[in-house]
């Protein structure tokens, strides 16, 4: 009987290591954790985004990285297959806004359990405090792993799903970079990825904890349109983070890398320039008497209200009746394009995930084997593939995970 070892006890070797034991191949996972899915515990704030529902064409859309050496994988494990498999294994899933797709109970733990408990029914050894050391390569061949403190393992084939360097509490600490870099491949820079984003203003502190929904955030460089989504986003003591900050960063951050961007903040993008400005005079008809800190209430959040009039320029104190059509155009700019100036990206410890690693252009789409050694198989996040957010990265850690394990 074959033997594989699976390097990495996350979503694409936990896939991996079931889709090779099916095919009839006595497997080994070995994880230097104390257990199995520590990040895939805390993914979507511990609710765990599955997948996408969304069909194959908008799967590809929102690949950010490579999506072309994505197309084997998820024609060989689609989202619905992923989808059918937790259901199949006790995890009833529903699926909310965007198509994202989590499990019912809104906890990582369960699909954590489920895999678990597929890998003891498929029979695939688990050897949890196990680190690889380094890849056993000879005549360009993989032919095992050891292990630290010397132990060798011996295998036909090795699956490398060591993740990438996002959240290094969790054991992402670029282990995989590293073999492959030593077995002769190209290892890509890593960046953060789908992270919190760094603003020049101050005020931002003045609005930390506030949650935006339902806005459209367009970024520039220059009058250059880098980023444009709709969604919802959150003021932070340092910046902006929430999903809309954290897709745009997948797109932005090598411009960041340049130069600083100009973000705006649609604050109301059911109305046009010309609604927003009748309600705007409607506001002020309905308040002529009050001072403008207090015609402001219905129309922004209250921690929003002082950050936008001393923007405006007007007077909180100033009587509404007393505003200028000239101070109520630049109050509907600011509500139109509230303005903030991008510095950079926040640091792996907060990215959800790496951009970068493994070529892909030495790695076969259809196998996930190494063209340059034979019997090792890379899969996930340590390839140079990433995507927005969604459930998105997730997919490509089970499509890419069940390739390489069927493959072998």
């Amino acid at each position: 009987m074959k033997k594989v070892i699976v390097v990495g006890g996350g979503p694409a070797g936990m896939f991996a290591s079931l889709a090779a034991a099916e095919a009839g191949i006595a497997v080994i996972l070995i994880e230097k954790n104390e257990k199995l899915g520590k990040k895939l515990f805390i993914t979507g704030k511990g609710r765990c985004n599955i997948t996408n529902a969304g069909d194959m064409e908008d799967l590809f859309d929102h690949v950010v990285t490579n999506r072309k050496f994505l197309y084997s994988a998820f024609y060989a494990c689609d989202n619905f297959r992923v989808i059918d498999f937790f259901e199949q294994h006790g995890v009833k899933t529903k699926t909310e806004r965007g198509n994202r797709v989590f499990p019912e109970s809104d906890h990582s733990s369960d699909v954590i359990a489920a895999l678990k408990r597929a890998l003891q029914e498929k029979g695939v050894k688990i050897r949890l405090f196990t680190r690889a050391e380094r890849l056993a390569v000879a005549d360009g061949r993989c032919r095992g792993v050891y292990l630290a403190g010397g132990e060798y393992l011996q295998a036909d084939a090795v699956i490398l799903a060591t993740g990438g360097i996002s959240y290094p509490s969790t054991g992402s600490t670029g282990d995989g970079y590293i073999f492959a870099k030593n077995s002769g491949h190209t290892v890509k820079e890593q960046e953060p990825s789908l992270v919190p984003l760094v603003t020049e203003e101050t005020y931002v502190t003045e609005m930390q904890g506030l949650s935006l929904k339902n806005v459209r955030v367009t970024i520039k460089k220059g009058k250059q349109k880098v980023f444009e989504g709709f969604g919802e986003m959150l003021f932070t003591h340092f910046g902006v983070s929430g999903p809309l900050c954290l897709s745009a960063s997948s797109l932005i951050g090598k411009e960041l890398k340049k130069q600083k961007l100009l973000m705006e903040i649609d604050l109301k993008p059911a109305l046009t320039a010309e609604q927003l400005n009748r309600r705007l005079l409607r506001d002020f008809e309905a308040n002529l008497n009050k001072q403008f800190k207090n015609a402001v209430q219905g129309l922004l959040p209250q921690k929003m209200q002082p950050v936008m009039i001393a923007l405006s320029g007007i007077s909180a104190e100033k009587k509404v009746n007393e505003i200028t059509k000239e101070e109520r155009a630049h109050l509907l700019s600011l509500l139109k394009a509230f303005p903030l100036t991008l510095t950079g990206l926040r640091g792996f410890e907060e990215a959800i995930i790496t951009r970068g690693g493994v070529s892909v252009k030495e790695v076969n789409p259809s196998t996930m084997e190494s063209r340059l050694v034979s019997g090792l198989y890379f899969a996930g996040e340590v390839l140079d593939l990433d995507a927005m957010t969604g459930g998105y990265n997730l997919q490509i850690a089970w499509s890419t995970g069940y390739l390489a394990g069927s493959s072998i």
